[in-house]
């Protein structure tokens, strides 16, 4: 009866919030205006999660009432009890653990290879960049922020990220195939013959070496 609440920290809502929509900002670089409205979808994706996570725990608070004579520890109110991973899979310290390694491993993959990706870019001076990670996928920064969108729902999942992740896919998707328009315009051929060979997000874990068109 003793404990601080949990939720209605507003202040963390907006700190995190702030923090990490900052932080992908530098990543993301968003330059024309379809840039900025993907950039809104995901920053509107953190906003639900950080919403959730400490400021009302929406998704626990409507399956308590649907789960709740199953899972009578529901408690929406409850860090402790009311993650919906831990309590629906019936875990305790060991499922926490397990949830923090997997969705802090996505995160920090999403992120390096969000890094890695920047460095072609800018070391590239505008030329067409196939080398280094661009050889495994033509769009590795997407790759990376669909990584950590991954991980944020394993970290903590609600039932708006869940129904909004699907649509922030389809943005980002329709938004590489603009810019895959872009480039082809720009490089013609040398761009068409990469984007035969090298795949869209997911890479062929069997490219080993840098692709044919690199080399002439």
């Amino acid at each position: 009866m003793n404990d601080a609440p949990a939720y209605g920290l507003w202040s963390l809502v907006f700190i995190n919030s702030l923090v990490f929509v900052i932080f992908a900002l530098s990543f993301a670089k968003p330059q024309s205006p379809r840039d900025w409205r993907s950039f809104g979808a995901f920053s509107a994706f953190l906003v639900a999660l950080f919403t959730e996570m400490y400021g009302f725990p929406l998704t626990v608070y409507i399956l308590t009432a649907m789960l709740g004579s199953r899972y009578p520890a529901l408690n929406p109110f409850s860090h402790a009890s009311g993650h919906l991973w831990i309590t629906v899979l019936g875990g305790g310290v060991w499922m926490s653990t397990l949830i923090h390694v997997v969705s802090n491993g996505l995160m920090l993959g999403g992120l390096l290879l969000m890094a890695a990706g920047w460095r072609r870019i800018h070391a590239a001076l505008g030329t067409l960049v196939t080398e280094g990670v661009y050889a495994r996928m033509r769009h590795p920064q997407y790759t990376g922020l669909f990584l950590i969108t991954i991980g944020m729902l394993v970290q903590w999942p609600t039932l708006i990220t869940a129904l909004t992740w699907p649509l922030l896919i389809l943005v980002y998707y329709r938004l590489a195939r603009r810019e895959e328009r872009e480039v082809e315009a720009q490089f013609g051929g040398a761009y068409r013959r990469y984007k035969t060979e090298v795949p869209t997000f997911i890479p062929r874990m069997w490219i080993l070496r840098e692709p044919r068109w690199s080399e002439r």
